[in-house]
């Protein structure tokens, strides 16, 4: 696997934008829970449907390509919002609620740190670099003119 540098140019977030990335994720969990609870839909299908999305780790088995394409077209908004859509058209309820748990587990997923996948492999996602060796994946700032380290919040 490369040995990948998550910095500014790496395609990873950092700082105040993976922050607000992150809080995104916060709302958009905590908003389609308390949608899911007003809708009255069934609390059984939440706590059955909320981790389907994660079956998509098993695309990684036919390679970090496959995997990655996967897991982001799982994990992408697109697909809960045209299933939302599709409720609408169809005035049914079920897509709907589904929806709003697909959603909700999307910002769960951001909420924690778990990006959209890269094809360099799984730790490597749009919010950094996750996993054990994430901490040392991620330099310190340093200032431009000096090179010494800047102390961060």
């Amino acid at each position: 696997m490369a040995n990948v540098t998550i910095d500014e140019n790496s395609g990873a977030a950092t700082g105040g934008v993976r922050d607000l990335l992150r809080w995104e994720g916060v709302t958009l969990f905590v908003g389609m829970t308390l949608f899911y609870w007003i809708s009255g839909a069934p609390w059984l299908h939440y706590a059955l449907a909320f981790f389907v999305p994660d079956l998509a780790f098993l695309a990684y088995l036919a390679g970090p390509r496959i995997g990655a394409g996967v897991y982001n077209a799982t994990h992408a908004t697109i697909g809960p919002l045209l299933l939302v859509l599709f409720g609408l058209l169809t005035a049914e309820p079920l897509p709907g609620s589904l929806a709003m748990i697909w959603l909700a587990h999307i910002g769960f997923d951001r909420m924690l740190g778990y990006g959209l996948k890269y094809e360099a492999g799984f730790r490597f996602t749009h919010l950094g670099r996750i996993g054990k060796d994430a901490a040392a994946a991620t330099p310190s700032p340093t200032d431009p003119a000096t090179g010494d380290p800047i102390k961060t919040a």
